[in-house]
């Protein structure tokens, strides 16, 4: 028997003040993490291209091949490792003391990248270590989303779970546009040469800094699981997990894997469509794709505050649908769009829907589990169909656009938007509490 919540949460009883000011603050802590560990994971692509150079020189085909393998690994190998590992550490010794080792060991990461020696200094040394700091990293990263998905939903205040749920996806899209300003600024500061040469090294230093502070942040955190629940045979075990879990399991992937896959394509995907297909400027697209991730960020407790309202089932039923229903019509329409204008509302529409799920897809998730499998539960689905369908999408779709058949690729993300819409009808419609009052 698995926890279910989908019907609108009404309250049993009231808080009192002290009891809202400690979960309110304990929603910010965990989600001030969740910020960090984006930022940290993003400013590394962002910054890629003006260190890239000092670690892999095209001389070297060694020190190119691990470059390769440590996007490959770090993308894919190691998120739904991460989401196992944090998992388990999740459910068997605490949601907080994963949080902790997870931000700490993202802060290790960046400081790691950080102080480097580059491979004029120590060769193909340099290179190597710059695999393993992102290794670590994509560990991190990789337990995090479980982890924080959980905890977030074991704290919030009952009758505005989805809304203050939604603050995970508010963190995680801040992230990255703090990479991109932190970035953007450090060119208005410094020329080309100078961002080779170290400028680079900075947005991981501030990366480094703000870990520190999620850091003390969380140790202050109340820890939601019992311990009698952390001390129970299933917690964290992958064999507790499928024997009395599949069908939950096989669920939170299936929506997904739909919702990695749009989330991806109309986020990190678009700018490369923008240029490469609706031949708008690079900066242009650029302004248009920050200016539209900035919207979509404070749409998420809108949408949370939302599924409160009308039920979860219900917010997923309306992403899988409108999302079936709308996708083809918005990518064709972007690609015979020449306004930035036009393009900029034509991505808000499709933010819009995609709100319906990441708003609170992490709560959706949480409440398919009980609490003794709920971190490993939400954090290994969500690592495998990410790294499946979400990380796969760029590629699948400038692939598909090399071979002169880049539509299928829109009915590729219809198809599995009509599966998160069917997986959605799974989701129960009567109301049940995740959390212990503490």
């Amino acid at each position: 028997m698995t926890a279910q919540t989908s019907a609108p949460d009404a309250p049993i009883r009231h808080y009192t003040p002290q009891e809202k000011r400690h979960r309110i603050f304990a929603i910010m802590a965990a989600s001030s993490g969740n910020l960090v560990e984006w930022f940290d994971f993003y400013v590394y692509a962002f910054s890629a291209l003006y260190f890239a150079s000092s670690f892999f020189p095209k001389s070297d085909p060694t020190a190119q091949l691990l470059n390769t393998a440590g996007v490959f690994a770090a993308g894919f190998l190691m998120r739904p490792i991460g989401g196992w590992l944090f998992g388990r550490i999740a459910d068997r010794y605490g949601r907080k003391r994963s949080m902790i080792i997870s931000v700490t060991m993202m802060c290790g990461g960046s400081l790691a990248i950080a102080c480097l020696p580059t491979y004029a200094a120590i060769g193909a040394w340099a290179p190597f270590l710059l695999l393993v700091a992102r290794l670590f990293q994509g560990l991190s990263v990789g337990g995090e989303y479980g982890t924080t998905a959980a905890y977030m939903s074991e704290v919030a205040l009952r009758g505005q779970r989805g809304f203050f749920s939604s603050f995970q996806y508010v963190t995680l899209i801040g992230g990255q546009l703090l990479a991109v300003l932190v970035v953007v600024i450090l060119g208005q500061l410094l020329d080309e040469a100078e961002l080779k040469a170290w400028g680079w090294r900075i947005p991981f230093v501030i990366g480094a800094v703000t870990a520190v502070v999620a850091l003390y942040l969380r140790r202050r955190l109340t820890e939601t699981q019992a311990v009698e629940t952390r001390e129970s045979k299933e917690a964290g075990s992958l064999s507790a997990l499928f024997k009395h879990h599949t069908p939950a399991f096989l669920t939170v992937l299936g929506y997904t894997a739909g919702g990695s896959l749009i989330f991806y394509t109309f986020t990190t995907y678009m700018q490369k469509y923008l240029v490469n297909t609706v031949h708008l400027p690079i900066k242009t697209a650029g302004y248009v794709m920050t200016g539209a991730l900035f919207l979509y960020m404070c749409m998420q407790p809108l949408f949370g505050a939302l599924s409160d309202r009308i039920g979860r089932r219900n917010n997923m039923l309306l992403f899988g649908g409108l999302g079936a229903l709308s996708t083809v019509p918005i990518l064709t329409a972007l690609q015979y769009t020449s306004s930035p204008v036009a393009a900029f509302v034509l991505i808000i529409i499709a933010l819009a829907i995609v709100s319906f799920y990441t708003s609170v897809s992490g709560i959706v998730k949480s409440e398919m589990f009980p609490p003794e499998v709920r971190a490993l539960g939400v954090g290994l689905a969500y690592a495998v169909a990410n790294a499946i369908f979400g990380g796969s999408a760029e590629y699948v779709a400038l692939g598909l656009k090399s071979l002169g058949h880049e539509s299928v690729f829109f009915w590729y993300v219809t198809a599995l938007m009509v599966v998160a819409f069917v997986v959605s009808f799974r989701l129960p419609r009567t109301a049940r509490y995740l959390h212990h009052d503490h």
